[in-house]
């Protein structure tokens, strides 16, 4: 699994697992039992992993809906 996306933003992943889910990219969203530790202050983000294999379809679907400029998606490394 790769690292597609980490935000403190709940819709906007909740826009991308819907993104994912509806293109039958399997992914898988991590730290939802440690934000929740942190109460309403949103300083432990949650992260977005998707299949590596699938990493490129899934970054351009989430670019291309808006998200690569208004969240913090890792560059893939070469």
């Amino acid at each position: 699994m790769k690292l597609l996306l980490k935000t403190n933003d709940m819709v906007t992943l909740s826009f991308a697992e819907a993104l994912l889910r509806d293109a039958g990219i399997e992914h898988q969203s991590l730290d939802h039992n440690m934000s929740i530790m942190d109460g309403s202050i949103g300083i432990l983000p949650r992260r977005l992993l998707v299949e590596e294999e699938r990493e490129a379809e899934a970054r351009r679907l989430l670019e291309d809906a808006g998200l690569g400029a208004e969240t913090e998606i890792p560059k893939k490394s070469s």
